[in-house]
């Protein structure tokens, strides 16, 4: 059996899809070709990008009037592409962001480059939160406290913080927060295609896809053409929306595989029901972690109930002296790539969609077993 893999990303992929993948290497349909060898402008590849935005579009019914876009450079690309392409719309260069942790703050802090950029809320000081005391960054600001500007070009949030296990899971409407004609931009890198889109909420989403649906090298970008068409004269040309949706993601060469690997993501998904089944698995999955450690004196979980990702669970030990042997001894068991953030420390379990039950099982009982001869 292959070891259990609980990395942040680039994260376990579906052994289906692996298997797949390397039966293909070196002729993809008997075409005589990889798909590493491909044209991007040829026959075959242009199948592979269709069938993969054509799967896409289906798992998150993703409305006619937006674009779907692959794009390189990752979400921290993004975090410029994104203002370069928005901030400059209706003229007064303003945008606000939601800070609920380090990728988020990353953002905000790229995005100030490019104009007049307002912290609308942040929780990156300590607070008490439901009469319980949270330290920065275990807690989503509610949107009661959000302060947002009606002539803001957009809203950014990052919908689940990787790195904090920090999840926004319910987007906010925008016409009930007094913004009606403010559009909300998600990054949503590290729970994308664990749980559907409403996409009457979001008017952009991205992804980079070494989470959920594939291997680092492609970000997914979906946009509402309408957003398409403001950059900034600084803008460079491959990063302009309007040039990379006109050339259906290939104003230049694109990163074939990683989109190759993606879509062959989308078809296992669609095998596994699609984008509701895995969502309750992910839900299962999360409880069974969560019950856990809700339950144990042993380990603990400093997140505000209210905002714990399903995909990113960080956890202690009340006893830290014991990291590095609960590390190696969960390294021997086959848990893999258990070891928290730097910043954070500790562990943090990714339970991406790839990460069966059966994985999280294994961990909680690797983890009762610990806690029995070192508690």
């Amino acid at each position: 059996m292959r070891p259990w893999n609980f990395s942040a990303g680039p994260s376990a992929l579906p052994l289906e899809v692996l298997q797949q993948a390397a039966a293909e290497m070196t002729d993809w349909h008997g075409c005589g070709m990889s798909v590493m060898e491909m044209s991007h402008r040829g026959k075959q590849f242009t199948q592979i990008r269709d069938e993969a935005v054509a799967d896409l579009r289906e798992l998150l019914a993703i409305p006619d009037d937006y674009e779907v876009l692959f794009m390189q450079g990752g979400a921290t690309a993004e975090n410029a592409i994104v203002p370069m392409n928005l901030i400059g719309r209706g003229g007064a260069h303003k945008a606000d962001y939601i800070l609920s942790g380090i990728w988020s703050s990353k953002s905000y802090k790229e995005a100030q480059r490019y104009g007049d950029v307002s912290i609308a809320a942040t929780s990156g000081e300590a607070a008490d939160i439901d009469g319980v005391r949270q330290e920065p960054w275990t807690w989503f600001p509610a949107t009661t406290e959000w302060r947002l500007r009606s002539d803001a070009a957009y809203l950014h949030l990052c919908s689940n913080e990787t790195i904090g296990g920090v999840e926004f899971p319910s987007w906010p409407d925008m016409a009930a927060l007094g913004a009606p004609g403010v559009p909300l931009v998600v990054d949503a890198s590290s729970h994308f295609l664990s749980r559907a889109i409403d996409f009457s909420k979001a008017a952009l989403v991205y992804a980079g896809a070494q989470k959920n649906a594939g291997p680092a090298g492609v970000t997914v970008v979906i946009v509402r053409k309408d957003l398409i068409g403001h950059a900034l004269p600084v803008c460079p040309s491959a990063f302009d929306y309007v040039n990379v949706a006109a050339s259906g993601s290939m104003f230049n060469t694109p990163p074939t595989y990683a989109i190759y690997i993606a879509g062959l993501v989308f078809k296992w998904l669609k095998k596994q029901g699609g984008v509701a089944a895995i969502e309750a698995a992910n839900i299962a999955k999360a409880q069974a972690l969560y019950d856990y450690l809700d339950g144990s004196g042993f380990y603990l979980n400093r997140i505000h109930a209210g905002s714990r990702s399903r995909m990113n669970i960080p956890f202690f030990l009340h006893d830290e002296s014991l990291n590095a042997e609960f590390l190696a001894q969960a390294d021997k068991s086959g848990l893999m790539q258990l070891k928290g953030h730097k910043s954070v420390g500790g562990m943090r379990a990714s339970i991406y969609n790839a990460v069966p039950l059966q994985a999280v099982q294994a961990l909680v009982s690797f983890m009762q077993e610990f806690e029995r001869r070192y508690g």
